[in-house]
C-alpha cells in the first residue's frame, strides 16, 4: 500500500521510537512529508494513533496493530512580521527545540522556556507544554488543524482552551497540522544566556542520561509531585529496570532493561503510596497507547 505524500514502514520496533526504549513491534508507521500528505494518511486510515517525537508516551510490550501516523517529516519553518510583532510558524512535526533555536538565531524571544523540550510542535500544542515558568499558551498565535471529516480549520488561541498540560486538541478529534507563535524582538545574547542557563538546570536536576519521558506525573494542586514521591520515601524505588530516579523524583527512567509493564506497575505504586501517605492523588503526564 502506499499513500502519496507519505512514507510508510512495516513491522517497525516501537523501541526504537519511544524516549523510554520500550514496547513491541508496530504493524505500520506512516510518516507524512508534508499537510497534503497529512491529509491523503488521515483519508486512507479510518482507526490509527497520531503522534509527534513520541516523547511523552508508552507504548504496550505487545505491540501496536492500528497504523501510527507519526508527523516528524513535517517540519516546514517560517520566520515573519507585521511590524510590530514576529511570527514564526512550523509545521506540526518540526521539533520545538529547533523553532526554540530558530528564535534565537533571529533575536526573537518568549521560547526559551522551551529550550531543552524534546517533542513536537504539535505535542507541544496539545500538551500546552511548558517548562521554568513558560508555557506555549503564552506565545500562541494561531493553527491551522484538519478535523475528522478532513475540513481545515484556523484556530486562535482563545479557541484552543489551554490550561495546565490540556488544549482543546486533548477534547476534540482535531489533528494540528501546523501552529504560529507570536514574539518579540529581543536581545540575542540575552535571549542565549537564558536558554544556555535553563539547559544547565536540566542536566544538572534531571536524569538526562537514562530513558524517560520526562516528568511522569502532573504537578498536582498545591503540592510538587517530585517532592511528594520523594517525601514518601520512594527516591530510588524500583520495579524490575523501571526505577523513580535518584536525581529527581518526579522522573521514572529505564534504568536498564524495563518494560512498559514495569514502568506502569511503578507508576502505579507510586501513586498508591503518594495517596496513601498525603491524601494526593497524582495523575499522570505520560499518554499511555493502547
Amino acid at each position: 500500500m502506499t499513500i502519496k505524500g507519505c512514507e510508510i514502514l512495516e513491522f517497525e520496533p516501537l523501541s526504537k521510537y519511544s524516549y523510554m526504549k520500550t514496547g513491541g513491534m508496530a504493524k505500520k508507521i506512516i510518516f507524512p512529508l508534508n499537510r497534503d500528505g497529512l491529509l491523503n494518511a488521515l483519508k486512507a486510515e479510518t482507526d490509527y494513533y497520531i503522534l509527534g517525537n513520541c516523547s511523552n508516551v508508552l507504548f504496550p510490550d505487545s505491540g501496536i496493530n492500528k497504523p501510527l501516523i507519526i508527523t516528524t517529516k513535517m517540519k516546514k519553518t517560517e520566520v515573519f512580521d507585521d511590524g510590530e510583532f514576529f511570527y514564526i510558524t512550523s509545521d506540526t512535526g518540526a521539533s520545538l527545540g529547533h523553532v526554540a533555536y530558530l528564535a534565537l538565531e533571529n533575536s526573537l524571544t518568549g521560547l526559551e522556556f522551551a529550550h531543552g523540550i524534546p517533542g513536537t510542535v504539535g505535542g507541544a500544542v496539545f500538551m500546552n507544554a511548558g517548562a521554568y515558568g513558560g508555557e506555549i499558551k503564552d506565545v500562541f498565535h494561531s493553527c491551522i488543524c484538519i478535523d475528522q471529516e478532513g475540513n481545515v480549520k484556523i484556530m486562535n488561541c482563545d479557541e484552543m482552551d489551554f490550561s495546565y498540560r490540556s488544549s482543546i486538541l486533548q477534547k476534540e478529534k482535531l489533528i494540528l497540522a501546523s501552529a504560529t507563535f507570536r514574539l518579540k524582538k529581543g536581545e540575542k545574547s540575552q535571549i542565549k544566556a537564558l536558554m544556555n542557563d535553563l539547559m544547565e538546570r536540566r542536566r544538572t536536576k534531571q536524569p538526562l542520561e537514562y530513558p524517560s519521558v520526562g516528568s511522569f506525573f502532573k504537578r498536582p494542586e498545591g503540592y510538587f509531585a517530585a517532592k511528594l514521591i520523594e517525601d514518601a520515601g520512594l527516591k530510588g524505588f524500583s520495579v524490575g529496570g523501571a526505577q523513580v530516579s535518584e536525581k529527581h523524583a518526579g522522573f521514572v527512567i529505564n534504568a536498564g532493561g524495563a518494560t512498559t509493564a514495569e514502568i506502569l506497575a511503578l507508576g502505579e505504586h507510586v501513586e498508591k503510596t503518594v495517596f496513601e501517605k498525603f491524601g494526593v492523588k497524582l495523575e499522570r503526564e505520560v499518554r499511555i497507547i493502547v
